[in-house]
């Protein structure tokens, strides 16, 4: 398996104390439980299982730890005490995700039946390079760091190739990243611009990832520090900071119910470990919340479980327009499923006509122009209506996680001029503009 490889050939990690990440104690595996030391590893090396951040948080005061965070800079970093990152982070050259809009979209809940005043749309595409993956490559650089890694790499589906070579170009790090050869074009250019080594592999994206776990393995890959491989569980943790600030930006209240688009399905998983860990410090009220995860039809294997009750995710092979959620074999897909049944939340998929109606949709009531992953969870929040299992009364977020600009071709064919006139009034009336 590519995570023993990887568990075993890895660049060794530093001594644990000469390496400075804040709040964050061990790597812990999340089936067995089993810690190890701080370092540039993924899987458990007991059971192979996923590793993850273990934090110590003890010692905080829950108002201190709030008015800390509040007089914070406006991104990630005012969360600096809760995640793996040292505590002059803001000091060190990034790209600064984060505080992005929380919109309170009243014209798109009356569209779709949610009362006034309840419905949200988390807007990440205000990111420096226009998506959500800006959080976990910020978080993932300062892991590269600590380790002395001099190359970032990661495997991607568009948006995290853009981030890292952002990244990588902003704190002067080398980057090397790949992709499935077929990308939409505005990606491929965004990704290029940076200045770093940009690879097209033939074949789809978890072609892609097993080809990066190989080379992990391989003397090429010495120095290297792959995002979403051997740094995964200090990338993972960005994601967290989704669910700091939509908490805070409703007042530290948590909402009532969350709808999140599946790749991988790290983020749905980070952001409910985000939020319990908020419960826990006493930021926000204890209370009940739902979570829906969202797919593409034409990538659905966690939908596909969920809804055949199965614990056990079967991989599928993508064929959607949303390219950036169609990982066919979605690594935390099982505790996607997890977390949808115990929150009472569902997992839900709609069709690439879907997608698109939904993208024109959130554009014409709230003036957001969503990529095809943002078409999606709207798409099904208008679908979990429908089939009523989101109450249209509770609070709501929506996240958009990226930008429409970097997928043109989903809404081009049938998105253009109302008319073409003549430059006089006569041929303005005609044209039928004027009532």
């Amino acid at each position: 398996m590519a995570a023993q490889t990887v568990a075993s050939t890895t660049t060794p990690a530093p001594a644990a104390n000469s390496v400075d990440l804040g709040p964050a104690a061990a790597l812990s595996c999340r089936e067995c439980g089993h810690r190890v030391p701080l370092g540039p590893v993924f899987a458990c090396e007991e059971c192979f299982g996923p590793l993850e951040i273990a934090y110590d948080f003890s010692g905080h005061d829950t108002e201190e730890l709030r008015k800390r965070i509040e007089a914070g800079p406006a991104n990630i970093w005012r969360y600096a005490p809760l995640l793996p990152v040292p505590a002059d982070v803001a000091d060190k050259p990034n790209i600064n995700p984060g505080w992005t809009k929380l919109v309170k979209a009243d014209n798109l809940a009356r569209e779709l039946g949610v009362d006034a005043g309840k419905l949200f749309v988390k807007d990440d595409s205000g990111n420096p390079t226009h998506s959500f993956k800006d959080r976990v490559v910020a978080q993932a650089l300062e892991a590269a760091r600590a380790f002395g890694f001099t190359t970032l790499s990661c495997s991607s589906t568009g948006n995290l190739a853009g981030a890292v070579g952002a990244a990588a170009a902003r704190a002067g790090f080398r980057s090397c990243v790949f992709i499935p050869h077929d990308l939409e074009q505005g990606k491929v250019v965004m990704a290029a611009v940076y200045g770093g080594e940009l690879v097209g592999i033939e074949g789809n994206y978890d072609d892609v990832n097993r080809f990066c776990s190989e080379l992990i393995g391989d003397p090429a890959g010495e120095g290297w520090g792959f995002v979403n491989v051997n740094l995964r569980p200090y990338y993972a943790e960005g994601s967290k900071t989704l669910a700091y600030e939509i908490c805070e930006q409703l007042g530290w209240r948590l909402p009532d119910q969350l709808v999140v688009p599946i790749a991988s399905g790290s983020q749905l998983t980070k952001i409910d470990k985000g939020l319990k860990e908020l419960i826990e410090l006493g930021l926000v009220e204890d209370r009940p919340y739902k979570i829906f995860g969202a797919q593409a039809e034409g990538c659905s294997p966690v939908s596909v479980a969920y809804k055949a009750g199965h614990d056990v995710v079967r991989p599928q092979k993508p064929d959607t327009i949303a390219k950036s959620l169609a990982i066919g074999n979605p690594a935390d897909g099982p505790y996607v499923l997890d977390i949808a049944r115990r929150t009472g939340g569902a997992v839900e998929d709609v069709d690439d006509g879907q997608i698109v109606d939904a993208i024109k949709l959130l554009a014409r009531t709230e003036g957001i122009f969503a990529e095809t992953a943002g078409g999606v969870t709207v798409g099904v929040t208008k679908k979990l209506i429908e089939n009523g299992l989101l109450d249209p009364s509770l609070t709501t977020v929506v996240l958009n996680t990226g930008d429409g600009l970097k997928t043109l071709d989903a809404v081009a064919s049938d998105t253009g001029l109302t008319a073409t006139i003549r430059p006089n009034l006569d041929s303005f009336h005609a044209a039928g503009l004027g009532s």
